[in-house]
């Protein structure tokens, strides 16, 4: 356990990757998925690929996780023996988990917990999560890692393409993306979160190629003179494409700490449908 007793806990929608999940501290909290026949636990009891499956026939709905499964998380992690959590959650501008969780970390007066607001979506706000974990393992003090997590949220940046719009609309997460004659004129959106952590669009470009090819340009220029950053790279449903985004990239980027690539969360999923590729980076320097 490190020397001040930090747990981490950040949401299934942050799409945090695996190997830092099995970490002794670091907790999940589960969103939930709805559909008539029931309710489904993020990651746990249902994938993403059974949600592009029923897609055709029902679209369900996302739900923010029970207190009683937020306040089981927190007594978890004082029965451990952690004193201190940093939360990360996606952005309050599409979620209310950030206030639930919020509301439940009140009555926890053991614990010493900071709450960060991402303002960001998927693996945008998961790198957050991520470098709270190489801050507390580096042996920085609570007070200096959520000074820095505060301090570097505006540092982390990711664009997607989805191949239709209709899933967002459905859902309501639309924010602040307008319709846009995609069909007739093969307009493809390039979707952010803006600094209050709301979806906007950033560019439209003709086509599915000339779409990804503007993300990478849009990556690059958020990356800058940059020396030291990561980048992210996520898909929903588009492996291949997705594959060759990391390649891409890398060739581009040489000298990246790292490339962070996986499919993203189910819940993100009833959100975007089939199709999407999200790529980003996060400014470490």
């Amino acid at each position: 356990m490190n020397s001040e007793k930090i747990a981490i806990l950040a949401d299934s929608g942050c799409d945090v990757p695996d190997e830092l999940l099995k970490a002794d501290n670091f907790y999940t909290i589960p969103l939930k998925i709805i559909y008539k026949d029931g309710d489904y636990t993020d990651k746990v009891d249902i994938t993403a690929e059974e949600i592009y499956a029923k897609l055709p026939t029902e679209i369900p709905k996302t739900s923010l996780p029970e207190g009683s499964v937020i306040n089981d998380l927190f007594e978890k992690i004082a029965a451990c023996g952690f004193e201190k959590v940093i939360v990360v959650t996606i952005s309050s501008g599409l979620s209310g988990t950030f206030n639930s969780v919020r509301l439940a970390a009140a009555n926890f007066k053991s614990l010493e917990i900071f709450m960060l607001d991402t303002k960001n979506i998927g693996i945008g706000a998961g790198v957050q999560a991520v470098h709270a974990a190489e801050l507390v393992n580096s042996g920085a003090s609570f007070d200096e890692i959520t000074q820095k997590l505060t301090d570097d949220i505006t540092k982390s940046k990711i664009f997607f393409n989805v191949a239709t719009l209709e899933y967002l609309q459905k859902g309501g997460r639309i924010g602040l993306v307008t319709s846009i004659l995609g069909n007739a004129l093969k307009l493809n959106p390039i979707i952010s979160c803006n600094d209050d952590g709301v979806y906007y669009i950033v560019a439209k470009s003709r086509g599915r190629k000339k779409s990804l090819e503007k993300s990478v340009q849009l990556v690059k220029e958020f990356i800058g003179n940059h020396q030291k950053f990561r980048l992210v790279v996520a898909h929903g449903g588009a492996l291949e494409e997705g594959l060759e985004i990391v390649e891409t990239l890398k060739n581009m980027f040489p000298h990246a700490i790292e490339v962070l690539f996986g499919q993203i969360s189910p819940a993100l999923v009833v959100h975007t449908g089939p199709g999407l590729i999200g790529l980003g980076a996060q400014i470490l320097d």
